[in-house]
C-alpha cells in the first residue's frame, strides 16, 4: 500500500511540475486561467473543511466568493497597475457583508468571516504567482516560489529521515523535525543561490542574483514551513485528513499547495525589495 501511495505521489509530482512549466513559461492568460481554476478549487476545499459548505448546493456566501474570485482575477489580469489591491481586498469583504445583511439571520458573523478568510487564504495569495511572473525577470524569479516550497519540503524530508530527532511541532505534524526544518532552509537557500548564480548572473552579468536568491530561498523556506503547518492545523481543528482527493497520493489542491500559498506573496515582496 505504501509503495502504491509513493508511486502515486511521484507520478502526481512529475505531472504538477509539467503543468507548472507549461503554464508559467508562457505566462499571461494561460497562467492566469490556470491559477483561477486552482483558486476556485482551493476555495471550495476550504469552505468545505471549515463548515461553510454543508449542503449539496452552494450557498450565497460561496457563490459570492466564486464571483469575487472571477472579478479579482479579471482585475489583476487587465489592470496595468497594482494600486487596486487594497481596494479589491476591501470590496471582497463588502460583497460578503452585503449578503450577510440582506439575508440576515440566515448566516452568522463567524460564517462571513470564515468565507472571507477562505478568499484571502487561497485565491488572493495564490494570485501572487501570476503577479511575480509579471515582474521584470519574472519568468525566472517566479521559480523561487517553488524552490522555497517544494525544494524546501524535499530537503526537509530527506534531512529529517536521515538525522531528525527533535520534533518541530509534535501536535500538528509528528514526523517533522527541527533538523529537517533547518535542512529545508539550507537546501532552499543553496538551490536559490545556484539558480541565481548559474542561470541569471551568468546570463545577464553583474546583477548579484545569486546572493539575493540565497536570502529569498532561506526566508521563503521558513514561510513555506509555516504555511504547511497552518494548513495542517486547520485540518486538525476540523477533524479531516485531507482537503480533497483531486491529486492522487497528495489529496486536494490545498494539501499540495499549502506551502506555495504562503510562499508566493512573501517571494513577491522580497523580489520587490531586492530588485526594485
Amino acid at each position: 500500500m505504501a509503495a502504491k501511495i509513493s508511486k502515486e505521489r511521484t507520478v502526481s509530482s512529475v505531472f504538477l511540475v509539467l503543468i507548472a512549466l507549461a503554464t508559467i513559461l508562457p505566462g499571461g492568460m494561460v497562467l492566469a486561467l490556470t491559477l483561477y481554476i486552482i483558486s476556485n478549487i482551493a476555495f471550495v476545499e476550504l469552505t468545505k473543511a471549515c463548515g461553510i459548505h454543508q449542503e449539496e448546493k452552494y450557498n450565497a456566501l460561496e457563490i459570492t466568493g466564486l464571483i469575487a474570485i472571477a472579478a479579482y482575477y479579471l482585475l489583476i489580469y487587465f489592470a496595468e497597475t497594482h494600486t487596486y489591491f487594497m481596494i479589491t481586498v476591501i470590496l471582497l469583504l463588502m460583497s460578503l457583508m452585503f449578503v450577510y445583511v440582506f439575508s440576515y439571520p440566515r448566516y452568522t458573523a463567524n460564517q462571513v468571516m470564515t468565507t472571507y478568510f477562505c478568499l484571502i487564504y487561497a485565491p488572493v495569495m495564490l494570485s501572487f504567482i501570476f503577479l511575480t511572473r509579471q515582474l521584470s525577470y519574472g519568468v525566472y524569479l517566479v521559480w523561487m516560489i517553488f524552490i522555497s516550497s517544494w525544494i524546501s519540503d524535499t530537503c526537509a524530508y530527506l534531512v529529517g529521515v536521515m538525522i531528525g530527532k527533535h520534533k518541530l511541532a509534535p501536535q500538528l505534524s509528528p514526523k517533522k523535525s527541527i533538523e529537517g526544518s533547518i535542512g529545508g532552509i539550507v537546501g532552499s537557500a543553496i538551490v536559490g543561490f545556484l539558480f541565481g548564480y548559474f542561470l541569471l548572473d551568468k546570463a545577464m552579468g553583474g546583477y548579484m542574483f545569486g546572493v539575493a536568491l540565497f536570502v529569498i530561498g532561506a526566508i521563503g523556506s521558513v514561510i513555506s514551513q509555516v504555511g504547511d503547518l497552518a494548513a495542517s492545523a486547520i485540518k486538525r481543528n476540523h477533524g479531516i485528513k485531507d482537503y480533497g482527493h483531486l491529486i492522487p497520493g497528495h489529496g486536494g489542491i490545498m494539501d499540495r499547495f499549502d506551502s506555495v500559498i504562503f510562499t508566493a506573496p512573501m517571494v513577491y515582496f522580497l523580489i520587490i525589495l531586492f530588485f526594485k
